[in-house]
């Protein structure tokens, strides 16, 4: 069953304006069902933890019930595996720190220039601070794609860490995780993967991946900003935790610093109850990749980003064919029809004779919302040489978005092009 546009959008409140938005990489719009968690908890039940009295006994059963969820969307064993913080940076910055306690002159580790900035400077700060090497293995330009022969050298030196995204946030690119992760496993490393940007776009299954960590932000799929990080139990419990001394000395609350943003977290399970809404209504008949291992809430989980994925394909290609077709248009990234799937829906491009703001800003004149600059991925634009004169424009759709918003974004940028407001 393919999805239907119109139960879907009907799910966000945001989308009943005349706006196309494309700015998604950057942040989706946010479910129903979220906000009503959300106003829920702030109404019915707002207490901090652990209370002996009632509204502080139902808050921490809607806190267990969201670590409950975020392991079945990322499948993890146990809910002890999910940690939840302000955002994706915060988390990382935190965890970098632990995991380089330990870390001797000499180390090293390896980061990617493909990486949004959140996956590198965390770590070569904790490298600095220890007197670490720090290897950047490269990407392609002409494709956007990982070189995994620099892969392969780096994890030769055996690197204590390896940080590598699941898709990039500037290009699309959809790295081989789980390649990587065995390679790095092999070489005796552990593999840090962030998943933000590939996590509104496609399943994930921490146990199949066999990644030691993997972070993701709920904004980027249907929620309020909190992010959230998966880390294998017997990681988390041995690392220890920069903390205060009243707080928990077991996972997952030796990491969730002080007090959490309770409403967010609700919000965070309504995402996930709109993407068990979302697989139950129309993923139903879809079998997974990974087939029958998954069971109840984790099963349509999986369904819902099959659906989710057979969408966006369609978007996907329509964007592709619009930006190739369009005179002056300068796309970095995979552009090969037949290697859709190797790329989420996130296309950076840019405009002979217009700076990427200017562009982003007559988009905007439109009523069609897209992203300019670096978006946080400072290496992939220092690394294509655009970053002095801008950046590139980036336009990426979820699948709430539908064709006809494609089809109005080409004309507005062929006449862009044409030279016409």
């Amino acid at each position: 069953m393919t999805i239907d546009l119109q139960s879907v959008r009907a799910q966000f409140p945001s989308l009943n304006r005349p706006a196309i938005f494309f700015d998604n990489p950057g942040g989706t719009q946010i479910a129903r069902q979220a906000l009503e968690r959300m106003n829920a908890y702030l109404l019915e039940h707002n207490a901090n933890h652990d209370g002996a009295f009632a509204t502080s006994r139902a808050s921490d059963a809607v806190l267990a019930e969201t670590h409950a969820a975020m392991a079945d969307l990322l499948h993890a064993a146990s809910p002890d595996e999910i940690v939840f913080g302000a955002n994706m940076t915060t988390l990382t910055l935190h965890v970098s720190r632990s995991l380089a306690r330990n870390w001797q002159p000499g180390d090293c580790i390896v980061v990617t220039r493909l990486d949004h900035d959140a996956n590198v400077t965390p770590w070569v700060l904790a490298a600095e601070d220890h007197g670490c090497e720090v290897l950047r293995v490269d990407f392609h330009p002409d494709d956007g794609t990982l070189d995994m022969e620099g892969m392969q050298k780096a994890l030769e030196r055996k690197p204590r860490l390896v940080a590598v995204g699941y898709a990039s946030n500037a290009l699309g690119t959809i790295n081989p995780v789980a390649e990587i992760v065995r390679m790095a496993h092999a070489a005796g490393s552990l593999v840090y993967v962030d998943a933000v940007q590939y996590a509104p776009h496609g399943g994930i299954d921490v146990q199949a991946l066999a990644c030691d960590f993997l972070v993701a932000s709920a904004y980027k799929f249907f929620g309020p900003h909190v992010g959230a990080l998966y880390g294998r139990y017997a990681l988390l419990d041995e690392l220890f935790a920069y903390k205060v001394r009243p707080a928990s000395n077991t996972p997952p609350g030796k990491f969730e610093t002080g007090t959490l943003n309770h409403e967010g977290l609700a919000g965070v399970l309504g995402a996930v109850e709109y993407l068990e809404w979302l697989g139950t209504s129309f993923g139903a008949a879809l079998t997974p990749e990974g087939g029958t291992k998954y069971q109840g809430r984790a099963l349509r989980l999986k369904q819902a980003m099959a659906a989710i994925q057979a969408h966006e394909l369609e978007l996907s290609r329509a964007l592709l064919e619009i930006l190739e077709e369009t005179p002056g248009v300068t796309l970095y990234g995979l552009r090969d029809a037949a290697r859709l799937e190797q790329r989420v829906p996130t296309y950076a491009f840019r405009l002979q004779g217009w700076p990427p703001r200017r562009v982003a800003e007559a988009l905007d004149q439109a009523g069609i919302y897209v992203w300019d600059g670096n978006y946080y991925a400072l290496s992939v634009t220092e690394r294509l040489g655009v970053e002095a004169s801008g950046g590139m424009v980036r336009v990426g759709p979820v699948h709430y978005n539908t064709v006809e918003e494609v089809w109005k974004f080409g004309e507005t940028l062929g006449r862009l092009a044409a030279g016409k407001r």
